[in-house]
């Protein structure tokens, strides 16, 4: 019997190579403990059939000896990343019945590796959510407490790596969809640096945000997961070239840590604020350098983020027409077939955001809203960088709250954007976030402080996060 509870990326790989147990005997167990706790938790839309087929191949590359840390190791993959002859719906209507034709950059080298895809997660509809509920195949709920949210948009994945339904895990960041469900669940969650993990095929919300992103039990599991996947990809032009990315790595040593406390006096649960601050001085207690800074551009991060993401919706959507692929209704004339479809396709966030994009980017208030939501993002993207000559890094809580209840704020649109307050400044600017759980409140839900890096700078993250992990 396999313990499952204590395993991590380098555990298993270790066991694997002793012969403690084979990777097909690691599936199985995952595959167990799916079929036991998932019927509640609804993680995952899908487990491929062919997971312990993967499994055997993993297997002989550990007897051949070509095995790597990811070789043989369970993942749980988010319904919107393409494995080629898979199904990949981003838990939208529009999608049923979309088969992949081709792998994602990420689904090449986890084959590569030898990595076991168990199987597709639950997300929000095309990552439109903090809380995986908008999903149009159900909601999900969080191990930790069946009531409660996972967070979203990736909350499958969250879900099933809290659960103990996969060991590892992939989602996608947009605006905090693993850092917030990285926090609601216990985990780590890791948001790259925008360009180090190729975007190619993943379907698209906002292309100037999205990135795929990590989630691990400890930050040794995300650092391993993001070292495999971060590759130049020339398919993807917004990957960031090899030279490039040296030539903008920090040194991974840390001694100045920046707070913005001016950014979370009012909207933030007592019980978040007091645990941040004896994060901080934990963390001060143990040799950094905590510095006040003022970041008085970012206050405006999720105001602006609501404009560019929802214009980049309106585009990037508009190509589910019910012509090409997807959903097609029938109709009368073509208009017909494109309402009709698009209709019964998307469902209520979809559409909401669908709308507020088209309507930011229509003739007479492009200018006065998408162009000056550009101009807010560099000021913001610039005000960091400029912090970042004072200080490594920059810590604030990873959430305003703990996981909510399911149904708290589904009629409350901007009580539910406002869960992304602290994720949106790491996705305007393009920087690499990386949320870790600090403790738990009364109620034994899970609390979280994220740390934000320069460019390129996710060393720092590792280092800093593995050194919290000593002292939370």
């Amino acid at each position: 019997m396999i313990n499952l509870n204590d395993l991590t990326i380098e555990k298993a790989h270790d066991a694997l190579l002793r012969g403690d147990f084979t990777s097909r005997e690691l599936t199985e167990s995952y595959i167990n403990a799916i079929k036991e706790k998932d019927k509640d938790i609804h993680a995952y839309l899908e487990v491929f059939s062919d997971a312990l087929a993967q499994a055997d191949i993993a297997d002989k590359k550990i007897k051949d000896g070509s095995a790597t840390l990811l070789t043989g190791i369970p993942f749980a993959v988010k319904d919107n990343i393409l494995f080629d002859g898979k199904k990949a719906s981003a838990s939208s209507k529009i999608l049923e019945n979309y088969t992949a034709v081709y792998d994602s950059t990420c689904a090449k080298i986890l084959k590569s590796e030898g990595a076991v895809i168990l199987g597709r997660t639950n997300m929000d509809e095309f990552a439109m959510g903090s809380s995986t509920q908008t999903s149009a195949y159900g909601i999900t709920k969080n191990p930790i407490d069946p009531s409660r949210v996972p967070g979203g948009s990736s909350g499958g994945s969250a879900a099933a790596l809290s659960g103990g339904m996969t060991l590892a895990a992939l989602g996608t960041e947009t605006c905090g969809s693993v850092r917030e469900p990285a926090s609601f669940c216990g985990l780590v969650g890791l948001k790259p640096t925008y360009g180090a993990i190729s975007r190619n095929g993943i379907i698209a919300m906002g292309n100037s945000l999205d990135q795929i992103s990590p989630f691990g039990k400890d930050v040794r599991d995300t650092e391993i997961i993001f070292s495999a996947l971060s590759k130049h990809d020339p398919e993807d032009s917004t990957s960031i070239p090899s030279e490039l990315r040296k030539s903008k790595a920090k040194n991974p040593e840390v001694k100045k840590i920046g707070v913005p406390w001016h950014l979370f006096k009012d909207g933030v649960d007592p019980e978040i604020s007091e645990n941040f601050k004896n994060s901080i001085e934990k963390l001060k207690n143990s040799g950094y350098e905590i510095v006040d800074i003022e970041l008085p551009f970012s206050k405006y991060s999720l105001a602006a983020y609501y404009i560019i993401m929802p214009a980049e919706v309106s585009t990037n959507l508009s190509r589910f027409d019910g012509i090409r692929y997807g959903h097609s209704a029938e109709g009368k004339n073509l208009l017909e077939v494109y309402k009709k479809s698009r209709g019964e396709g998307f469902g209520k966030e979809a559409r909401r955001r669908i709308l507020l994009g088209t309507y930011v980017l229509s003739h007479g208030y492009y200018d006065a809203y998408y162009n000056k939501a550009v101009i807010v993002r560099e000021k913001i993207r610039g005000e960091i960088e400029k912090a970042f000559e004072s200080v490594d890094m920059i810590a604030t809580p990873t959430t305003p709250m703990p996981a909510f209840k399911i149904g708290e704020k589904m009629n409350d649109p901007v009580a539910m954007y406002l869960c992304d307050i602290f994720s949106a400044p790491a996705n305007l600017a393009g920087m690499p976030s990386i949320a870790i759980p600090s403790g738990k409140n009364k109620e034994g839900l899970p609390l979280s402080i994220q740390f934000l890096a320069p460019h390129f700078a996710e060393d720092m993250l590792f280092a800093v996060g593995k050194k919290f992990e000593t002292i939370r």
